[in-house]
């Protein structure tokens, strides 16, 4: 039974109400004695290919025709997630990244995939109510004031919130029953993390994303990854998430570590690069490009298509391309679609990642015309992959504060989905390379303005961004990983 979180003690009655919570879902969702056996195979993909990423399935349940490969306790690392956005998969693609570069193998966990599973089950059920709420924290602004920005910034944010958790990924640690205890477990999500230490996991690397501290993303017993110097001392000292004015037990030292931002290895390598053509550009007045990535959640979908109706009178300018990664949301896409025909503009896109291969081999360089295309893909992986392909060709990466808040790529920010994104926006601001949080639609549509008709600021958040590398700002992934497999 758990009654204390890094020695900091609850009552008697919010244990017994958290263990309650626990057996409503067990109740619920069901955990037979549950055999799953989870084997490594490789999928028919160009992201996992590229990466070397095996996926881990439940032998006991799911057909597939891929060789079952066997797990590699020296070379591999469990990389485990869970599809909730986009976001979290995006940290795992940067870790499995990382992996790759340090000559490792990542083994990758999906949570929500696993067949059969009672985890499965909640997740998905969890997740349905987060991208719900999402929406019309985007469609309300009263359902986002009273209760959807409260909810991500202060009940999330508390030890409470963090026991529910605990006791509810223990019906997630039969997962893990058949892998080695001691193989490295790096977790992109708070709860992968505490299913592994319930496993009995003596390795787990906890790799926390946003950048205001929350108890939702804690795991004790884990090794706690933080991204930026503000927030290490905000989970070191557990700040505010307690009761009013309540003093709490730290972290201890050893359980906690700054290692930067979680970048892709192939973003990082070429910052240099990337941000020297984007200066050359600018010089040359040349069509910016700018690159608009829409969310896992769907979210903000008004203000994204006025956001591309806005940027068409550019493109007609030839000031601008548009580069529009809609997912694998194929209604976004057929949205955008429409918006597009409607102006009578002319548009290409890319339904595949495999079509697009030409495209970025030998293509979007050295492009200098003004234009739109659209990318989509059905598969998750490529969805996600897109936005990460784009960025390093692109001027401006038009997002929500969101895990893309940490990414070496000049960042319009429009507004969050959850309190607790702003401090996204507030990190990205600080070291300089990217804007504020832009809240309104006309300031959104002021900095767009300023982004594209304006000289000063993309070379100023280049000069940072060159700055911010060779600091070790950006190092967050390959440190994770090294964390994880013992290396300094």
């Amino acid at each position: 039974m758990i009654d204390n979180i890094f020695g900091n003690k609850f009552s008697d009655k919010k244990v017994k109400n958290s263990i309650s919570k626990k057996k409503k879902l067990e109740k619920k969702f069901g955990v037979p004695n549950e055999k799953i056996e989870l084997c490594p195979i490789s999928i028919n993909n160009l992201v996992t290919e590229n990466f070397g990423i095996k996926v881990l399935v439940n032998k006991n349940i799911e057909k597939f025709e891929q060789k079952i490969e066997d797990l590699d306790l020296n070379k591999g690392v469990i990389i485990g997630t869970i599809r909730m956005g986009y976001g979290h998969y995006r940290l795992s693609l940067a870790f499995s990244s990382a992996a790759k570069i340090l000559g490792f193998t990542p083994y990758w966990l999906d949570f929500m995939n696993v067949k059969g599973s009672c985890a499965s089950k909640i997740i998905a059920h969890l997740n349905s109510l987060y991208s719900l709420g999402s929406r019309l924290s985007q469609q309300f602004p009263i359902f986002d004031k009273l209760y959807w920005e409260p909810l991500n910034s202060i009940g999330f944010k508390k030890l409470t919130y963090n026991l529910d958790d605990l006791n509810m990924t223990e019906l997630f640690a039969p997962v893990l029953n058949s892998l080695p205890k001691n193989f490295p477990f790096v977790a992109a999500h708070g709860w992968p993390a505490q299913a592994a230490i319930h496993a009995g996991f003596s390795n787990v690397v906890n790799a926390i994303v946003d950048n205001w501290p929350m108890a939702l993303h804690l795991a004790p017993g884990s090794k706690h990854c933080i991204q930026g110097p503000s927030s290490y001392f905000g989970y070191r000292i557990l700040r505010e998430m307690g009761e009013k004015n309540q003093i709490l037990n730290p972290i201890p030292a050893d359980q906690i570590s700054l290692v930067g931002h979680y970048v892709d290895y192939e973003i990082l390598e070429n910052v240099e690069h990337d941000c020297q053509k984007r200066i050359e550009r600018v010089k040359n007045k040349a069509p910016r490009r700018t690159l608009i990535s829409i969310g896992g959640a769907g979210a903000q979908k008004n203000l994204i298509l006025k956001i591309i109706s806005e940027s068409i009178k550019y493109t007609k300018k030839d000031k601008l391309s548009l580069f529009i990664n809609c997912g694998d949301h194929i209604d976004r896409k057929n949205e955008i679609e429409n918006l597009l025909k409607s102006f009578d503009m002319k548009y290409r896109k890319y339904e595949n990642l495999e079509s697009a291969k030409d495209f970025f081999e030998n293509e979007i360089e050295d492009l200098n015309k003004a234009e739109i295309i659209l990318f989509y893909d059905k598969d998750i992986f490529s969805a996600v992959y897109f936005t990460n392909l784009l960025m390093r060709f692109s001027d401006i990466l038009i997002t929500k504060p969101s895990e893309l808040s940490y990414y070496p790529v000049p960042k319009l920010f429009i507004h969050r989905v959850g309190g607790h994104e702003a401090w996204g926006a507030i990190r990205s601001a600080e070291i300089g390379d990217g804007t504020i949080e832009c809240s309104q639609e006309g300031q959104v549509l002021q900095a767009l303005s300023l982004l594209i008709e304006e000289d000063d600021l993309i070379p100023l958040f280049c000069e940072n961004i060159v700055k911010n590398k060779k600091i070790g700002i950006y190092d967050g992934a390959i440190n994770v990983i090294k964390i994880a497999k013992g290396l300094k």
